[in-house]
């Protein structure tokens, strides 16, 4: 999707800091980071949201999940990390490409 902003990441077109990738995932730093180590991961290929993602390729998501749990290591958040997947408007997605957050670094608040 050419207006898709994690699509023009994964092509090249818009500079990411990238801390992990593989032939399907890709990771990068959050412009925005909400913890010390805010790291977004993504399929290379386009699907809207997580929901889509496992309809269409559950071993996609797996792998992106796999990737997720690799830089938390590779970031060394032995402490603990939290993994979030916002899935539409209402939960606040605001990139409407699949992808994870991986966040740590510190003690993070209580989800309720």
């Amino acid at each position: 999707m050419s207006d898709c902003l994690f699509c023009r990441i994964v092509a090249g077109e818009v500079p990411a800091t990238v801390v992990h990738e593989t032939p399907t995932t890709l990771a990068f730093r959050d412009i925005g980071p909400q913890a010390p180590t805010h790291v977004l991961v993504i399929p290379r290929e386009h699907h809207d949201d997580v929901g889509a993602l496992s309809d269409a390729d559950p071993g996609l998501l797996a792998s992106v999940m796999s990737a997720a749990v690799a830089v938390a290591r590779q970031e060394q958040l032995s402490g603990g990390y939290r993994l979030l997947a916002n899935t539409g408007d209402d939960a606040g997605q605001t990139v409407h490409h699949a992808h994870v957050h991986v966040m740590g670094g510190h003690r993070l608040a209580g989800l309720g």
